[in-house]
Order: structure tokens, then sequence, then C-alpha cells
């Protein structure tokens, strides 16, 4: 059972969503930063998707070299002050620090990567400069990480460049995807304001790219189009009572959420169906809202979920409940859902089985799917040449990140399926290198 009251005020929900690696103060920094070994071939390094020259930022923490520790760190992953935050560095960086060896806690390097690039934003450092324009422009088709570190590379050489956004606001999952007790709002917005003002970033929002006609428009007017689209909403699952009004999927839960803070209300019982990240924020974020009684529901076992295990470990310690080998049938209720029916499962010869005449309802208020996303094959399809794999997601050239189509490049969710914003930040980056080099090669 959840222990969180309701949040009504912004100081409750800011309690409730306490952020899991709130900011260094100066001297916890010179003393994490005086722990690293500074290792030769560093695996911290090796294990950064970005690549970020782990022990020359931390260095840099140490000898009071801030403004250069931040410019290390943006140098290779744009997205550098989110990331800290965000990125499972348990299982990336952290996880392959040579402490683990040695029964030493890990150098806090995701937290020491966020000190110095929150410093350098605060300070609004100038870090970067806009290259001479080339006269050549490209198109982001998104927002998210992915586009806006493909821009701000672009910009760094000489590229004009657009970006659109359908939603109001830009960032992707960054603003609207993550949950709340990673990152604030106000932090997201401001590393996106910090490199708008040095890079000249220009978002067109509330500007839904959708149809050919609009597809046609940009190949005409932009010599480039990079695809940072995500994967959509939540995937239909094909269950009895899925169009209840009290069914939602869990990335528009936490959209609504990271949008609306203490003004989200939740009821009572709430059933989370899925056994992913998504799905533990999704519970553990209910959890935090005050519901009563929180049951994560899963149809395999605990150790066939694809989360982390620190992730349902948070979970757990705000209270959530978890239900395993348990598939979900239907959502039932006359009108609005009140539970959904499950029936136990087994693992027969490696294959997953019901049991037959095991079925059991649990009473909810509020459904919440998270069993993954639909991708955006409708819209992809209107771009020729575009070639996507079976399950929907663009190929590219694992270098070039250029689709089929060599007008247009792609990374992110919409390439790799769905990963971290550090792998989408990567994949941007290098698309940028692609286009470049595909424009001055042509």
């Amino acid at each position: 059972m959840s222990e969180y009251k309701r949040p009504t005020t912004a100081e409750e929900f800011e309690y409730n969503f306490k952020i899991k690696k709130p900011l260094m103060n100066e001297t916890e920094a010179y003393y994490e930063s005086s722990r690293c070994l500074y290792c030769y071939d560093a695996p911290c390094v090796q294990a950064c998707p970005t690549g970020i020259d782990i022990p020359l930022f931390i260095k840099q923490i140490n000898t009071g070299n801030l403004t250069g520790s931040a410019k290390t760190i943006f140098e290779s992953n744009w997205l550098g002050n989110a990331c800290g935050k965000i990125c499972p560095t348990g299982v990336l960086c952290e996880g392959a620090c040579v402490y683990n060896h040695r029964d030493v806690p890990p150098i806090q390097i995701g937290r020491l990567q966020n000190f110095a690039t929150s410093k350098a934003i605060a300070e609004k450092k100038n870090l970067f400069k806009v290259g001479e324009n080339n006269g050549r422009k490209v198109a982001m088709i998104g927002s998210g990480a992915a586009a806006i570190a493909c821009a701000c590379e672009l910009r760094t050489m000489g590229y004009d460049v657009d970006i659109y956004e359908a939603k109001a606001k830009p960032t992707g999952l960054t603003l609207h995807g993550i949950a709340a007790y990673k990152i604030t709002n106000e932090e997201v917005i401001d590393e996106l304001d910090y490199l708008t003002k040095q890079l000249g970033l220009n978002f067109i929002c509330n500007n839904a790219i959708e149809t050919e006609e609009q597809i046609a428009k940009l190949e005409a007017d932009y010599d480039a189009i990079f695809l940072g689209v995500g994967i959509g909403p939540t995937a239909q699952i094909g269950l009895e009572g899925e169009d209840k009004e009290n069914v939602i999927g869990a990335v528009e839960f936490i959209e609504e959420l990271r949008m609306n803070h203490e003004s989200k209300t939740v009821p009572e019982n709430i059933v989370v169906i899925g056994g992913g990240n998504t799905a533990m924020d999704a519970a553990s974020q209910s959890a935090r809202l005050g519901a009563s009684k929180v049951t994560l529901a899963y149809r395999r076992d605990k150790n066939s979920m694809g989360a982390y295990g620190f992730e349902y470990d948070l979970a757990i310690s705000a209270g959530v409940d978890s239900l395993f080998n348990a598939q979900p049938k239907a959502i039932v209720g006359d009108g609005p859902a009140s539970g959904v029916l499950f029936v136990k499962t087994e693992s027969v010869d490696g294959k997953l089985t019901e049991v037959q005449g095991s079925e059991f309802v649990v009473p909810a208020d509020l459904v919440i799917k998270a069993t993954g996303q639909a991708k955006l094959a409708n819209f992809l399809s209107k771009i020729q040449g575009l070639e996507l794999d079976r399950k929907n997601r663009i190929v590219v050239s694992d270098e070039s990140y250029q689709t089929k189509n060599p007008k247009y490049f792609a990374g992110g969710d919409a390439v790799n399926g769905g990963a971290e914003v550090v792998n989408a930040a990567y994949d941007g980056k290098m698309a940028a290198h692609g286009i470049h080099n595909w424009l001055n090669n042509k």
C-alpha cells in the first residue's frame, strides 16, 4: 500500500517526487571526483553510448576547470545535462566502474556530469558557436533527443535547421515521457534554452507533419530531412474493454503527469499492465500521486521482465504491489472499468501457457497499459523509398544513419525501437555527420 499522501500543492508534489539524483554541491563534487582512478582505457567510457571522456571531465572538475568539464561532456553528448540525471548509469558507465570489482561504491558519474553541466547552464557559459553559413538547410521532423542532437551538431557546421514539432513544447520524451522524480521540467527546459541561445535552434511547434503534401514541401524546401519521430502512442493490445474511459496508455499517463503535476489526480485502485521500465515509472508515479493500491501485473515471471532491477525496486519501495504470471484477458466493468480479468500462466518447456480454470479479477478504478508503443508506420509509409523492418523500425545505414531514401536520415526510437535518451543523442549526432558527408559528396 502506498504511504504517499495525495499532493495538492507544488510543495507536496515536490516532496513526493523528490529527485533521485539531487544536484551535488561543490564540496561533494570535489570529494567524489577525488575518488576517480582516471583509468587508462576506462571501462566507463566504453559503456557510455556517446563515448564521453569520463576520466577527463572528472579530472577537470577536480582541478576546478568546470567550464572545461562541461565542454568535454557537451562535445560528446548535446543532452549531457539531462543524461546525467535520467541515464541508467548503474547499468552503463557506473555499472562498468572498476570499483565494482573491489566492493567499493562506483564513482557517481551521472551526478558529477550533471554538476558540471548545470554550472555551465546556470552561468550561461558560451561553449559553442554557429559555423559559417554554408547555404544549406535541413529539416527535423520531431524534436526529441535525436533531433536536438542532430540539429546542434549541424549548426556548428553552418547548416540552417528547422525543427518541426507536433506538440506545443519541444524535447520529446525528455519533457513528456520521463518520470518526474528523475528530472524536473525546469531542468529540461533550461538545457534546451541554453543550447538554443548558443546555436540558434529554430523550433516550429504545434506543426505536425502528417500529409504527403507537407512531406513534398519539405523535400522541395530542404537539402536533407532527419526523422526523429519516436515510436508513437501506446499500442492497442486487443483486450475486450480496452476502449473504456478509465483505461489509458502509460506514455499518455506520464505525459499528463509531467504537464499537470499536482493537478493530476488518480483514483484509489490502479492496475498497471506491463513489465518494462515504462510500467515501473507509471506504477511508481501512481503511488506517489496517492493511490491507495497500485498493482503491477506482468504475464511472465519476475526474472523475465524487461525493466531494470533498480526500476522495479524503486516501484516496490513506493508501495507498489507486484503480480507475476498473470495474463490479462479482459477489462471488465459495466460502463467504466472496474477491474482486470487475469488468468494465471506457467512456463511449460519454455513456452508460456495459461492455467485452465485459474481466472481471477483484480479491482481497478484506472487501468494503465504499459505494453509497448505503436510504430508510426502509417506516416512513414507516405515517404517514398523509406524501408521499414518487420517491427516497423526505420532501416538506416549503421554508419551514416541514412535511410533507403537518400534524402532522409533517422535516429532514436524510430530506428532502435525504444532505447535510452543517451542512445538517441548519439544517433542524432552521428546522423548529422552522415548528412554533412552526403551533401558534400553528392
